[in-house]
């Protein structure tokens, strides 16, 4: 994929996503939405970081295995229980985010629901990524 991130000057500047992303390859890929559930299918993790960590990388292990990076995201949604929380956070998820998946940010957007789909779930993050 060839990613192009595009961040106007008249926006505020972005910190841990990018704008606008705009993405050339041949194939798209639609990841479904990832909590924190282990293999056999209980939410894990008493934290939201712990949750996102665990989130995080149940997203890329479907990326990888649908044969693509994390650097060919090209947009990623992340539902949170609690935004108030995920913002008192959001310096360790940053690390969290750039450990497991680099600093080539996608599109992003984080919202607020009652609750998800894993009732002890806090988060869950999808997204789609283009593939060369």
């Amino acid at each position: 994929m060839t990613a192009e991130r595009v961040n106007p000057s008249d926006l505020s500047p972005p910190a841990g996503f990018s704008h606008a992303v705009v993405a050339t390859g041949s194939r798209v890929v639609f990841l479904a939405g990832q909590t924190a559930l282990d293999g056999d299918g209980k939410v894990v993790g008493d934290t939201l970081p712990e949750q996102f960590t665990r989130a995080l990388t149940n997203l890329l292990t479907a990326l990888s295995a649908a044969g693509g990076a994390p650097a060919d995201l090209a947009r990623v949604t992340v539902y949170a229980t609690d935004v108030a929380a995920y913002r008192e956070h959001a310096r360790e998820l940053g690390r969290i985010w750039r450990s497991l998946a680099g600093r080539d940010y996608p599109a992003m957007a984080v919202v607020e629901v009652v609750r998800l789909w894993d009732e002890e779930a806090m988060v869950e993050l999808d997204g789609c990524a283009v593939l060369p």
